[in-house]
């Protein structure tokens, strides 16, 4: 776990930024946040791996639907192969709404006590979370390809959005507005993915075939 938090230092260093979280819902953190600390030890370990647990197995997810996708038709291998592509042009609208709303993380500004992540530095913005907008929108892109994969994913992005909260570097709002962001990111860019189809086809009667193909 991380040292303290150190809020009163942080807050004077923050006044003036377009967003403080700390109105919104800065009681609710604190009280996940204290009820983080009271977790056995082996659960503190786990809710902070997943931080990295969550996209390894999203990313698993992706392969596993550009696997399925080989026997499907071409929309859905188009959609399978722009998963990736779409968590990555999500996670470049999410931080640049993030340079716009420039929200210190919590742990900077409150008296968090011991996080169970280290508290980011001075500049490095809460809102939205990074994690939480990633695996929403993979999963959301996953659901147009295959609707399993797509439910286990939301799964997924849902203990990464509570994840976040617990280890202590972000508002739930963050989250909240994560999941947002995330979802219709991928939902949308998932949808319109599905236009590739053509250029699937033609791969796939190419040399790109065996990776295409069953």
């Amino acid at each position: 776990m991380s040292g303290p938090a150190g809020g009163a230092a942080h807050g004077l260093a923050v006044d003036g930024l377009a967003v403080d979280g700390r109105p919104v819902d800065g009681g609710l953190y604190l009280r996940m946040d204290h009820w983080a600390e009271r977790l056995p030890a082996p659960l503190q370990h786990l809710v902070a791996a997943w931080s990295i647990t969550g996209l390894l197995l999203l990313a698993a997810l992706m392969l596993l639907g550009w696997w399925r996708s080989r026997r499907a038709e071409d929309v859905l291998m188009a959609r399978a192969l722009a998963v990736p592509l779409v968590v990555t042009l999500a996670f470049a609208a999410d931080t640049l709404l993030k340079s716009v709303l420039r929200e210190p993380r919590p742990c900077q500004v409150l008296d968090a006590g011991r996080t169970l992540e280290a508290c980011p530095g001075a500049g490095d913005w809460s809102l939205p979370s990074n994690h939480t907008v990633i695996v929403f929108a993979g999963a959301a892109a996953l659901w147009h390809v295959d609707r399993r994969l797509g439910a286990l994913g939301l799964l997924l992005a849902a203990v990464m959005g509570l994840a976040r909260v617990l280890v202590g570097v972000h508002y739930p709002h963050d989250v909240l507005l994560g999941a947002v962001v995330g979802a219709a990111a991928g939902h949308l860019l998932g949808l319109l993915s599905g236009r590739a189809a053509p250029l699937v086809d033609r791969a796939r009667a190419g040399g790109l075939r065996r990776w295409l193909t069953a």
